[in-house]
């Protein structure tokens, strides 16, 4: 069994990911036949590694919250030319001569595959960045994923699974002919399929991947001999990428991507840019939301025509509000269009856009449809479209800031901006309070049964029965989510009470540094300010919130009904022994993993990177330091050993 294990999985490395066979097909499923025929007589034997596991036919209950031990950023875009040289010149300030790697931008789902002493243990969804689901049985029949490293290594890769044509195209023809509803895209089908809970037809539908991070610590000091590496271990890594000095070569190599795009086995939605070195990268840091040293270029999306046959004024939970055109039905990217945004008042008046007319459509970033102008010599109307001035909502008087774009309502009791606000502190990137969509908060809010998020906790499993269409077991497990979303971590609380210009990202910030809400309510704007990556902005809209009557009652009530108000994640305390200091461990460690001392090193305060540049305070070196070790005694940085450390 070990060897017929050793055998099958190097041919299916051949095949899958190097593209050359070394034996039949016929011959590997002589292989395959007589390992499954012993594993059925020897059950208990069966090997973790085994391409037996490929196969589907287990039934998944559902899928568990995986938390990232390195968190997934997502990337900043740029639609031009002149915003990739704005990207270039951001990047000059820092380092005189980068150079950039540029690689294909896969359109697919975003996954985290680690492993342990070589063996695959999780496999997981982005999900928002922190928290994604663990999908670890259905990555593991994406027959080029490795179940087992060549090396046994502790690692943590990132990359793209995705469908490619040929295999969307016979899924499609599959489902036609059962009568099932067509996928939209091959997108759209590789994250439906990702989502089965039956691990057979996952193992149908034949994904595929392109791995392109480490997010663990990186023994290498560049991007391109991490793909390299990356390759070497057994992943596929597109081969389709350039090493450039300049924004002439980046653009060069974009136009001859656009070229051949089309005619691709896979569908791509742009192209990365990044820096090369990972010292760069690590100098250059992070915002809140994104990394610094990397853009995505977007191709210009698809433009259709369409005519405008009315508008919609909706509410949104700030109180802006938002008008979309109502459309003669277009194909747009892969699925059929009839709504999209007109943005705001002043952009309706920018555009010059009237009733009846003939608009040119797009999808915004490939994602959102949006009208992007008017065809006006199919014009057939002079009159101007009708813009409320009143709440479609509440009926009260909307205003137009001088500052804004946007009309506003300001009537904090407007029902629109409630319930959309219960929506959003539901949502997945909040408090996650599975089955508490939009179409249940509505039946709620109908049935008066909650006003505000304090509300929700005040939810009695039977009340869920008053609403058309839940049943006890849909009950149950709605009182359930909103007991479990109690224990959250409190910076997922703080988003979902949706304060003005406080994301998701720059919550775990705050939170990590004061501990708790009620220690941010107290907070000194200055203090807020001076947290890295945050700013004035941030600062003066919690102190505005915090202000209110209102926000003080709200956090009573919360935390009468239990939610927990506290962080839960790894805190440091002010004057920890490496506060403020980064730190970059190198080399193996003896009696310690490298995410022990990971662990350890930012329980001390210390920033854990990567690289080693200018911006690094303190190397940890193990045996067999290589290029780091060497560059950080370049640089005069002070170096420890592992003795050190745990002395510490």
């Amino acid at each position: 069994m070990n060897e017929l294990v050793a055998l099958l999985n190097r041919y299916a490395t051949e095949y899958y990911t190097s593209d050359n066979p070394s034996v039949s097909d016929s011959e590997y499923d002589r292989l395959y036949r007589e390992l499954v025929e012993l594993e059925a007589v020897y059950p208990d034997q069966v090997l973790a590694d085994s391409p037996t596991h490929r196969v589907g036919g287990k039934v998944l209950d559902g899928f568990e919250k995986y938390s990232h031990q390195y968190p997934l950023y997502s990337l900043q875009d740029a639609f031009s030319r002149e915003e990739l040289e704005a990207f270039d010149a951001r990047v000059r300030k820092e380092l005189p001569q980068p150079t950039y790697i540029c690689e294909l931008k896969i359109d697919g789902l975003s996954i985290s595959l680690t492993y342990e002493k070589g063996i695959l243990v999780a496999g997981a969804t982005r999900g928002d960045g922190s928290i994604g689901e663990n999908i670890t049985e259905n990555l593991k029949r994406v027959k080029d994923i490795p179940l087992t490293l060549p090396e046994k290594l502790d690692i943590t890769v990132r990359g793209e699974c995705y469908m490619p044509r040929a295999s969307f195209d016979l899924v499609n023809q599959a489902r036609q002919e059962n009568g099932e509803p067509e996928f939209a895209n091959p997108r759209n089908a590789a994250a439906g399929t990702l989502r089965q809970l039956d691990t057979a037809v996952v193992a149908k539908r034949n994904l595929a991947t392109f791995l392109y991070q480490e997010a663990s610590p990186s023994t290498r000091d560049s991007q391109e001999k991490v793909l390299k590496h990356l390759e070497q271990l057994g992943f596929v890594v597109n081969p389709k990428r350039i090493l450039a000095e300049n924004i002439d070569e980046i653009w060069d190599f974009i136009q001859e991507v656009g070229q051949e795009r089309e005619h691709l086995p896979y569908d791509i939605d742009g192209v990365v840019i990044k820096v090369n070195d990972l010292a760069g990268q690590e100098e250059l840091g992070f915002t809140v939301k994104a990394p610094k040293w990397a853009v995505a270029y977007k191709f210009p999306a698809e433009e259709k025509e369409a005519q405008l046959l009315s508008v919609d004024w909706t509410v949104g939970r700030t109180g802006v509000v938002t008008p979309t055109a109502n459309l003669t039905p277009v194909q747009l990217a892969g699925t059929t269009v009839s709504r999209a945004t007109l943005h705001n008042v002043d952009y309706i008046a920018e555009k010059d856009i009237r009733k009846d007319d003939t608009v040119i459509v797009y999808k915004a970033g490939d994602i959102i449809p949006a009208v992007l102008r008017v065809v006006e010599s199919k014009r057939i109307s002079e009159e101007k479209l009708d813009i409320p001035s009143n709440c479609p909502s509440c009926d009260s008087q909307l205003l137009h800031f001088e500052d804004e774009v946007a009309l506003r309502c300001i009537n904090p009791r407007c029902p629109a901006q409630i319930m959309e606000g219960l929506i959003h502190f539901a949502s997945r990137d909040a408090m996650n309070i599975t089955g508490l969509g939009p179409s249940i908060v509505e039946k709620l809010f109908a049935a008066n049964l909650v006003k505000d998020v304090a509300d929700i906790y005040r939810l009695k499993e039977e009340d869920f029965l008053l609403l058309e269409g839940v049943k006890e077991k849909s009950a149950s497990k709605l009182y359930q989510a909103i007991q479990a979303s109690k224990e959250n971590s409190a910076e997922k609380l703080l988003f979902g009470l949706g304060i003005r210009h406080v994301g998701s990202k720059a919550s775990q910030l705050l939170l990590q540094h004061f501990h708790s809400i009620e220690n941010l309510a107290q907070a000194d704007p200055e203090e807020v300010a001076s947290i890295e990556s945050l700013g004035s902005v941030i600062a003066q809209s919690l102190q505005t919130y915090f202000a209110t009557e209102g926000s003080k009652i709200l956090l009573d009530e919360l935390k009468e009904a239990g939610v927990n108000l506290d962080y839960k994640g790894q805190t440091v305390v002010a004057d920890a022994a490496l506060s403020g200091l980064t730190v970059v461990l190198t080399g193996k460690l003896e009696r310690l993993t490298r995410s022990e001392a990971k662990s350890k090193l930012e329980s001390l305060g210390a920033k854990v990177t990567g690289s080693v540049s200018k911006k690094t305070d303190l190397v940890v070196a193990g045996a067999d330091a290589g290029s780091k070790l060497q560059k950080a005694q370049e640089l005069g940085i002070e170096i420890r050993d592992e003795a050190w450390l745990e002395s510490m």
